[in-house]
């Protein structure tokens, strides 16, 4: 079968490897289609630390069930169409007994710590599949694992209608976190540096934007929020100076969810978090929001589709990750149709 193989940093290619045979508990699942990341970027410049080499990448995978062990706990049938959960927990330490299994003290993820799925076939833990409306097409459907990551944040923060969610970073996480803002009844307001981002986001339903590099921040915050400034704030960029101005724009008794991971630590004011009261929380990966992700979707609330810029074949994949390291700011979300 073919496989998107990253054999160390800059060398990726598509090869033919042998395909896999499940093991017990396991599903054979023939691809479908498979997102390619921001993570896989950084695995292919080999910037990313967790990534160990050589690879087969792709955690954002949806395929068809091949075979599937009778006795599993969302009654998934060999022909479901499934998303893949890629956060593989021990079910054994602190978080997991507490149902935190995004930070189990051992998570392994696909194409990052064992092999991922960007390929013709690939097995997976026949418990950790989530089944896919029949009618959902293939080529949007894997969006369903990053939208996890943005109701994460959401969710962390505690989001309610009529609140502010000021989404620092327009990325494919920060929109899809304002596109979600807006389907629980929020008020996002963007900030990125990148203007064509801002005006992205704001094709999007996105009412409020600000250009951090140009603009106050804070004065632009408070305007939007006539003074309150936001109750939630979700930092999804991960730049050091991003996460220090997540703390001004927050409002008194606010929130922070930090799902953006900066490269090394930000010194923050103690006497701001204490005097404002804030609320800071991490949001790491995804647990249990797969179900609502895939709803969103189907329902056409979060309409992931305008946010695809667009498909390629597995041939072409290696070409295309290539060129999404050198022109990043042509491309919010590419998917690999097999």
């Amino acid at each position: 079968m073919r496989a998107i193989y990253l054999k160390e940093p800059w060398n990726v290619s598509c090869i033919d490897i042998e395909k896999p045979e499940p093991k017990e508990g396991q599903a054979l699942i023939k691809v479908r289609s498979a997102g390619i990341c921001g993570s896989d970027i950084g695995a292919f410049r080999g910037t990313n630390p967790l990534v160990s080499y050589p690879r087969i990448i792709g955690h954002e995978v949806v395929g068809e069930v091949v075979s599937i062990p009778s006795e599993n706990k969302r009654g998934i049938k060999a022909g479901d169409h499934v998303i893949v959960d890629p956060y593989l927990f021990c079910g054994n330490c602190y978080p997991c007994s507490i149902g935190r299994t995004n930070c189990c003290t051992g998570l392994k993820v696909l194409g990052v710590h064992v092999e991922g799925g960007m390929s013709d076939y690939m097995v997976h833990p026949a418990d950790m599949l989530w089944k896919l409306p029949e009618d959902m097409p293939w080529d949007i459907a894997p969006m369903a694992e990053p939208l996890t990551i943005a109701l994460h944040g959401i969710h962390r923060g505690g989001l309610k209608k009529g609140e502010h969610a000021a989404v620092i970073g327009a990325g494919p996480i920060g929109l899809l976190a304002a596109m979600s803002a807006l389907a629980y009844g929020a008020e996002p307001i963007v900030i990125d540096v990148v203007e064509e981002r801002l005006s992205f986001a704001r094709s999007l339903g996105v009412k409020y934007t600000i250009h951090s590099a140009e603009e106050s921040l804070t004065e632009r915050v408070e305007e939007f929020t006539k003074g309150r400034m936001a109750e939630l704030v979700m930092e999804c960029s991960g730049a050091n100076p991003a996460v220090r101005s997540a703390l001004d724009i927050a409002a008194n008794a606010g929130r922070v969810t930090l799902t953006g991971w900066p490269k090394k630590e930000t010194p923050l004011p103690t006497d701001l978090i204490t005097r404002k009261e804030i609320d800071i929380r991490g949001a790491r990966t995804s647990a249990n929001e797969f179900e609502e992700a895939i709803e969103l979707i189907h329902r056409g609330r979060v309409d992931v589709r305008k946010i695809l810029t667009r498909t390629v074949s597995m041939e072409e994949a290696p070409a295309m990750i290539a060129d999404i390291e050198r022109n990043s700011g042509n491309y919010m979300k590419v998917n690999v149709i097999l």
